[in-house]
């Protein structure tokens, strides 16, 4: 990916003191488990189930090579689409945004009494890092990341319908070439009028309000994932994520620091690293930082291997005795003579 400049890292790193949504499954992102949020459906489309109603979908942490990738979803009734959003409370492309007023947003969002929680009803797909380096590493058929995108954007979109709520516009951040993805997608919500654009973020509040969604989700997951060092006694001078590894992208300094002084030789780093990504595939194999695993190869002629052929056999009696200490662990065999 392209370098980002230091305006452009700042607005990617974490506030320090970002909002904790109810997006944040802590237990899920410690173990590295990837899970799905959906708030309560507004109260106003609960009343009027026929009410039409407008959705975006965004993306965050494409990029980094730390913390999940996190797709958010956003709805309202269309009649309130510019006026609330983009009007009253000037929701613009998270990347824009800073970081303390996208958590400001947030938090309006999930506060009861507020405009935005009687109208607005979102859901975040926290994808963990752990489960996209495991769909882009398989051996064979290879899961890619936009192939994983697009499918957690459909569940995300059926998930909502299922809910009751109807929808009559979607505009969605595009994947990939904005046309081929729109007829897929026409061709699963045909009822729908669907719009895939470049920048979607910057030319729809609703999507606009996705990427905040998405972007102070995954914020907060990083920091989830490492206070979780901190609770292990592993990390000391920084306090926050913004201060220890920073944004997470591999061209942020704080990021590769971290990743240097935190390797493990054998396991790498913990679930909160794609080791997909070059960075940490570099680190680990062509830099000689980590240890290198010959594992054994079955040969041709064998159907299958068996855990004794790892053993070391004892010798016979005219030998010098040499058990392995697997293969003697429960003592010797007795000779069939004695009895």
């Amino acid at each position: 990916m392209e370098e980002m400049n230091s305006q452009e890292l700042s607005l990617e790193t974490p506030a320090k003191d970002v909002f904790i949504a109810p997006s944040i499954h802590e237990g899920d992102i410690v173990l590295g488990r990837s899970y799905t949020h959906h708030s309560t459906v507004p109260g106003v489309i609960v009343e009027n189930p026929t009410i039409e109603c407008v959705l975006g979908v965004d993306e965050a942490g494409r990029g980094p090579v730390l913390g999940p990738m996190v797709y958010g979803l956003f709805y309202l009734p269309l009649a309130s689409h510019r006026s609330l959003l983009a009007e009253t409370h000037h929701f613009d492309d998270s990347k824009v945004l800073t970081p303390t007023v996208r958590s400001s947003l947030m938090q309006t969002l999930c506060t009861p009494g507020t405009d935005l929680y009687q109208r607005c009803g979102w859901a975040t797909r926290v994808m963990s890092a752990r489960d996209i380096s495991a769909g882009m590493l398989k051996p064979a058929g290879t899961y890619n990341l936009n192939e994983q995108a697009k499918d957690a954007t459909i569940e995300l979109i059926k998930e909502v319908f299922a809910k009751g709520v109807n929808v009559k516009e979607i505009y969605i951040d595009t994947i990939g070439m904005p046309a081929v993805y729109q007829k897929k997608l026409e061709r699963i919500f045909p009822t729908t009028m669907i719009t895939v654009a470049k920048k979607a973020d910057s030319l729809y509040p609703c999507v606009s309000a996705a990427s905040v969604c998405a972007k102070v989700t995954r914020d907060a997951a990083l920091e989830v994932c490492y206070q979780s060092y901190a609770a292990e006694g592993e990390i000391e001078e920084a306090n926050t994520a913004a201060d220890g590894w920073g944004s997470g992208y591999p061209s942020d300094a704080r990021c590769v620091t971290w990743l240097k002084g935190n390797l493990d030789p054998l396991f790498g780093w913990g679930s909160e690293c794609r080791f997909s990504w070059s960075t940490a595939k570099d680190m680990l194999e062509t830099k000689g930082r980590g240890v290198k695993i010959q594992w054994p190869m079955a040969d041709d002629d064998d159907q299958e291997m068996r855990v004794t052929d790892f053993y070391k056999a004892a010798r016979g009696e005219d030998e010098e005795e040499e058990i392995g200490e697997l293969a003697g662990w429960f003592g010797t065999p007795v000779p069939e003579d004695i009895f």
